[in-house]
């Protein structure tokens, strides 16, 4: 079964504004997450990359971060709406997240990153004791 993973910000659209100022050498990447059969997934638009030499998959600190690297042809050209140079996103993994068998893949321009989930333990009560004396 497939459930969309709720986003929580109070501000959706700050990623686009953001993407729209230069103070920053790095795009933000686009990305979809979702639960599915008890794996978490990631899907990223990225498109015209070679995913090989391109595209670079970190795990770190309970974040899985996605970087690449567009390089701009040499022509000549009056206008371009293609974003050059650095993309990047970092998402936070959920709890349970086994990043030891992370797998990933692309076709057609997007990256598709599965990450299985362990089951996590659920809370439970503790009892307490008191003592008499």
């Amino acid at each position: 079964m497939t459930s969309i993973v709720p986003r929580s910000s109070m501000f959706p659209d700050l990623i686009r504004l953001m993407e729209t100022f230069p103070f920053t050498d790095r795009h933000m990447v686009r990305v979809e997450d979702y639960f599915d059969d008890g794996r978490y997934v990631v899907r990223a638009e990225m498109p015209g990359l070679d995913a090989e030499k391109d595209i670079e998959i970190s795990v770190a600190n309970g974040e899985l971060t996605i970087a690449a690297q567009r390089s701009e042809e040499k022509h000549t050209k009056s206008h371009t709406e293609f974003h050059y140079g650095s993309y990047g996103r970092t998402v936070t993994l959920p709890k349970g997240a086994d990043s030891d068998h992370i797998k990933a893949g692309y076709d057609a321009g997007i990256l598709t990153v599965e990450v299985p989930i362990k089951k996590v333990p659920e809370a439970r009560q503790v009892p307490v004791s008191t003592t008499k004396k």
